[in-house]
């Protein structure tokens, strides 16, 4: 497989090998003081096993433990590497991955040291949680020593390291501080090991400040301020007036940086693994005949949504697996066309319908919202739009949630994802029925090709089995495809950033320029 070019300023552009960069130095030994950033939400459940994400990540790699973590060579190719508290990791064989950790790192509250038990304790946990996905192709974790230490496959899958390993699912937790008969923690960290601590101000701030039990170097700033804007022209309006040194930016503002960027200021795209689409709930009576899911996919003009929610900005998807990975589909089945959204409506003998359409509230998923709302009214569609805050949004497919589910009909939804298409089918599977499988079907075919992507190692056959999941996806009449939306952050001159491809911060890594 090709490796995937991912310079500072591009986005993904070529298919992904899970190859290791050499081992890179991570941390300066001399400390600036207090950074200050926009982190875009407040956490919710930093258990890496029942996150929604982001930030939630964002916090788990400036506190705790991992193996590997993602690194961009000098030519601009993405890979990995091991992280401060890794000594070595690699495959002895295609089902079996050695791993030895360096030694000294302790955990907070007196749990003791870092050791290849937390490793299987971490590991083996995550194949029940909702992110068990990530761990599919993984059978066990078996200890060989203090720090040693094999991870056991079921079935071969060359890129676990790099899509597993290095992403947020794979933070490692203290097993001597565990919640207690498999519980999960929230706000809290049973237990740290990273050079920062998190003090949280709900709804205001994250605060990470020096952990005293932290026996590595140093991070570049003493102490980093997470502002919570959950809107990005307030984050914008923040940067210009130098309250925050970084933020993400939305597209409309990019286009306008595009053409004269702040002073003192650059401007960062780290990738583009993000998929929106519009969902509809399969089982909600007024949804249920697959006749007007057809309707609003007809109904719907893509293009119109993207010219005016994100100025253009934004490439077109036609599915769940982003550009530039094996997978990646250049075309729908169905096309914007009124006529035949009409027809299909008076065929399945619905008239007058009346739909409630819910969206994150900010201000580029409202406009498309509108102009969704305005597309359906021409086919005699009645859509009431319902902005949700953060909070309550990531709830309302949940069934663990409460019953509310029943009631969701259409929705506006926006994933990120790592660089592998099995990473991004994962969350519509049978088995997340209820979790984030909120438009509620199952296929037989859907769960085979599934398990087959994750053992496969032809790049071709892999390319048809995603390319056959997504047209099983479509075929449901449940998705409208909008976007691949860019992770493009503007920041001080003065500081270095470091951020995923899926677009979150490794504040670690942030330094003086």
């Amino acid at each position: 497989m090709a490796s995937l070019k991912l310079t500072r300023r591009q986005m993904l552009a070529s298919s992904l090998a899970a190859g290791a960069i050499g081992t890179l130095p991570k941390f300066v030994a001399a400390q600036a003081g207090t950074l200050t950033v926009r982190v875009d939400d407040d956490i919710t459940i930093l258990d890496p096993g029942y996150m929604v994400g982001g930030v939630e990540i964002e916090t788990q790699k400036a506190c705790m433990p991992s193996l590997v973590e993602y690194a961009i060579g000098e030519d601009g190719t993405l890979g990995w590497k091991t992280t401060v508290y890794c000594k070595s990791i690699g495959y002895r064989d295609e089902l079996n991955i050695d791993f030895e950790l360096n030694p000294g790192f302790m955990w907070t509250g007196d749990h003791g040291e870092l050791t290849a038990e937390d490793v299987k304790y971490s590991f083996e946990r995550m194949k029940t949680t909702d992110w068990s996905g990530n761990f599919d192709a993984m059978d066990r974790v078996d200890v060989t020593g203090t720090h040693t230490g094999t991870i056991v496959m079921n079935s071969p899958f060359s890129p676990f390291v790099m899509m597993t390993l290095a992403s947020g699912p794979a933070t490692i937790l203290c097993a001597k501080a565990a919640p207690a008969d498999g519980g999960r923690f929230t706000t809290e960290f049973p237990a740290s090991c990273g050079p920062y601590l998190l003090e949280w101000t709900p709804q205001q701030r994250l605060t990470f400040v020096p952990n005293p039990a932290w026996t590595g170097p140093a991070p570049a700033f003493s102490e980093v301020r997470g502002q919570i804007i959950l809107e990005p022209k307030a984050a914008e309006l923040a940067f210009e007036a130098g309250e925050v040194a970084c933020t993400e930016i939305a597209a409309d503002t990019l286009a306008r940086y595009s053409e004269a960027l702040p002073p003192n200021s650059a401007l960062y795209t780290a990738g583009a693994l993000q998929y929106m689409w519009m969902g509809m709930n399969t089982e909600h009576p007024k949804l249920q005949d697959i006749r007007v899911r057809q309707a609003i996919q007809h109904a719907i003009d893509v293009d119109s949504v993207i010219l005016g929610a994100y100025a253009g900005m934004t490439q077109k998807s036609n599915g769940i697996v982003c550009p530039g990975l094996i997978g990646h589909r250049t075309a729908t089945k169905y096309s914007y066309d009124v006529e035949k959204a009409a027809a299909l409506l008076a065929d399945a003998g619905v008239s007058g319908l009346e739909l409630e359409l819910r969206t994150l509230n900010v201000q580029e998923r409202l406009l498309a919202a509108q102009i969704i709302q305005a597309n359906l009214a021409a086919v005699g569609i009645t859509a009431t739009v319902i902005p949700v805050e953060s909070g309550p949004f990531w709830e309302m497919g949940s069934e663990a949630a409460g019953e509310q589910w029943k009631d969701l009909q259409l929705w506006l939804m926006r994933y990120g994802t790592n660089p592998d298409p099995y990473e991004s089918t994962q969350w519509f599977r049978r088995e997340q029925i209820g979790v984030w499988n909120w438009e509620r079907w199952s296929s037989d075919e859907f769960e085979e090709l599934y398990l087959k992507g994750l053992s496969e190692t032809d790049a071709a056959k892999r390319n048809e089995i995603y390319l056959r999941m997504q047209e099983i996806m479509e075929d449901t009449g449940a998705y409208v495809w909008i976007n691949h939306e860019s992770e493009t952050f503007v920041h001080s001159a003065d500081i270095t950033v470091d951020i995923y491809p899926s677009g979150e911060m490794d504040l670690r890594d942030f330094k003086p320029a």
